[in-house]
């Protein structure tokens, strides 16, 4: 009931910050309210009014009046002030801003750029030199100096393998004896959108087949890759299969007398369900999840998207994990981008790539906004133990955003759970921080849209609590008056026994009261109407 009745409020709701024409169309005690101020409200309700009486320009405008007059009483009675409603209203805050804390354009490009990265696959190998989580500045030098001379090393003419498997700390660049595992010298394959971290696939899109990449971090270090090739995408597959694991000593021979067994038309369920060791997919007829390439081992990758029929299945063949026979259930390709931008503007804000879009917003404002550092207060940067300096030696001004003067308080106490990370980077961090929220504290002023909104929320939210109090409360407490009501307008209700029309007569009594009030609320008030320009609206409406 409360979020149906807040809704209808919304809809005749106060434009305080709303676009407003010079002329002033009422006044209500003083407060001026504009021609555009009731045009908006009223043109915003025009397509939910289904008759011509209702659309009646005064009648319009003395519900507009009830209404401020409504919204201003819960103003003066203070309802503004209850912790419920300040609780509400930051909450809506919160999620109303969140839009303007991302690069509506700047995501509009990832999700393209996203889609061409479905729609085609990259061959890559890389090397990579890792930097501690701690990494001091010294690190960081250091691990980017080493990538650098690798890199040269490729230039010159070094195969990029042969210097993967002897300089890469990626463990599968080299082999590995314990395991058994042989190493990929680098190599990845082929690989889309969100496989891999965003730095790593953005350098790889990047980069042109035969290049070397320039050297690019991600949480893991530094890396250089090289690409092989670009292909379009194979999409995705759904299969089931059937494995005999390689501790079975009669691995060969059971999974060619069950392929004699396919060729006989015996199903592939009734296999796989009963001779299969895959323990994951055996229950459900060998059935595994749709996957794309870069998921599975390459030959049961290459076995999978090389069967073109549904229903087809392979002849026995061999990986790591033992022997298998796929049959192919149904191909999927790359779906057009109109079915699938929704799916990856979703993905692109729930990842590593809405803290680009965050950060193009950030760059916006720096280039808008004043800001300056204090140097001589980045001075307690140096100190050894800066998390536990006393506080009152911290109230030198660290930073200021146009008008806003930010402590160094405010900066050691960002500090306290960020220990792996070096205090100049944590600096930038806390300035984008801060930069953003002032954005977000100052969205009333500069965002007028933003603004409107959320002041038609308040308003609106208040006119609920008011009407609570004022009518619905009453009315369902007041059962003398209720009943008092329905005597007095027996006719009216058909004489029609009480207990069965309640609600009825309880809607009729709420609505009395309603009118009784609002004549109050006129009455207590000085009401001004512009005559001139009402005449002037009634005729710009009845045009059309």
């Amino acid at each position: 009931m409360r979020k149906l009745v807040l809704v209808l409020f919304l809809g005749v709701s106060s434009i305080i910050f709303g676009q407003r024409n010079d002329k002033i169309l009422i006044t209500i005690d003083g407060e001026e309210i504009s021609v555009g101020d009731f045009k908006r409200i009223y043109e915003k309700n025009l397509d939910a009014i289904d008759n011509e009486e209702a659309k009646d320009v005064q009648k319009n405008l003395d519900l507009f009046i009830n209404y401020k007059l409504k919204v201003k009483e819960a103003y003066n009675i203070k309802l503004d002030t209850l912790p419920s409603y300040k609780k509400e209203i930051e909450g809506y805050r919160n999620q109303l801003s969140a839009p303007y804390m991302q690069d509506t354009v700047f995501i509009n490009k990832l999700v393209k750029d996203a889609y061409f990265r479905t729609k085609n696959e990259v061959k890559a190998k890389h090397i990579l030199i890792r930097t501690p989580k701690d990494a001091t500045p010294k690190d960081t030098l250091e691990a980017y100096q080493k990538i650098m001379n690798i890199r040269a090393r490729i230039l010159k003419g070094e195969d990029f393998e042969a210097v993967a498997e002897e300089t890469s700390e990626d463990p599968s660049a080299r082999d590995d004896e314990k395991s058994g595992r042989k190493a990929n010298k680098g190599n990845l394959g082929y690989f889309s959108a969100f496989k891999m971290v965003y730095p790593f696939e953005d350098a790889a899109y990047n980069t042109k087949v035969g290049e070397v990449s320039e050297p690019f971090k991600t949480r893991f270090g530094y890396h250089i890759l090289k690409i092989d090739s670009l292909r379009a995408s194979k999409g995705e597959v759904e299969v089931a299969h059937i494995l005999i694991n390689n501790q079975n000593k009669n691995a060969k021979k059971l999974i060619d007398s069950l392929y004699n067994q396919l060729e006989k038309d015996v199903q592939f369920k009734t296999l796989a369900r009963k001779f299969s060791e895959d323990s994951g997919s055996k229950s459900k007829g060998g059935k595994l999840r749709q996957f794309g390439t870069g998921v599975m081992v390459k030959p049961f990758e290459d076995v999978a998207f090389n069967l073109q029929k549904e229903g087809e299945y392979s002849k026995p063949f061999k990986t790591p994990f033992g022997w298998h026979i796929i049959q192919l259930i149904k191909k999927h390709p790359v779906q057009p981008f109109s079915e699938l931008q929704d799916e990856l503007k979703s993905k692109v804000k729930s990842g590593d790539r809405a803290q680009l879009s965050e950060k193009a917003v950030i760059d916006k404002l720096k280039k808008k906004y004043t800001i300056s550092e204090n140097e001589s207060a980045k001075a307690i940067f140096e100190h050894k133990n800066i998390r536990n300096i006393a506080q009152d030696s911290l109230q030198a001004v660290l930073l200021t955003i146009n008008e806003l003067e930010i402590k160094q308080e405010a900066f050691v106490k960002y500090l306290k759970n960020r220990g792996n990370t070096p205090i100049y980077e944590l600096f930038n961090e806390f300035k984008d921080k801060e930069i953003l929220s002032y954005y977000k504290e100052n969205l009333e002023k500069t965002e007028p849209e933003f603004a409107n909104t959320l002041q038609e929320y308040r308003d609106g939210l208040l006119l609920f609590e008011l009407m609570q109090q004022k009518i619905w409360e009453k009315s369902s407490k007041d059962t003398l008056g209720l009943k008092n009501h329905y005597k007095a307008n027996l006719s009216k209700f058909q004489n029609k026994e009480f207990n069965k029309i309640k609600g009825e007569v309880m809607n009729d009594y709420q609505n009395i009261l309603e009118e009784k009030w609002i004549a109050d609320l006129r009455n207590k008030s000085t009401i001004e109407v512009n005559n001139r320009e009402l005449k002037k609206l009634i005729k710009f409406y009845k045009k059309d």
